[in-house]
């Protein structure tokens, strides 16, 4: 069973770490590049990613979707349920790639790169948020 206050509760915080980091985003790289604003998008950016991998844990956990290998799994089982477009599935893979870049530093991060992301791949959220209230709202 769907615990839709607890999906509905993670896509709130996520609405709110997003809305953080509009507020403190810079509109040019050489302000970004100040260690205490780098450092404060990285991270809104990680616990955004992580807000989105909750909910996917909750839907697939809700709809007895089956035990995950990796995360990779989780959109995975969400899109063959019709939860997730195919082209959201891909975004969620590159997102997870990037948290796990973020959070365990396996390359020195690329400050322009995680720039360029908070500029320009926002919309992606939006996107994904999108695509779980239209599953709960015709599947309820």
């Amino acid at each position: 069973m769907l615990d839709r206050d607890r999906i509905l509760g993670r896509i709130d915080q996520l609405q709110g770490y997003l809305r953080e980091l509009g507020e403190i985003l810079p509109e040019d790289f050489t302000t970004y590049h100040k260690v205490e604003k780098r450092r404060a998008c990285e991270r809104l950016l990680q616990v955004s990613i992580e807000a989105v991998i909750d909910v996917c844990h909750l839907l697939v956990t809700g709809l007895r979707l089956g035990i995950p290998a990796e995360e990779d799994d989780l959109f995975e089982k969400l899109e063959a349920a019709g939860v997730l477009s195919p082209p959201m599935t891909e975004v969620l893979k590159e997102m997870r790639g990037f948290r796990n870049i973020l959070v365990h530093e396996y390359a020195r991060i690329d400050d322009k790169i995680v720039y360029k992301i908070a500029r320009t791949r926002l919309g992606d959220f939006n996107t994904f948020k999108q695509e779980i209230l239209d599953y709960l709202k015709k599947s309820q």
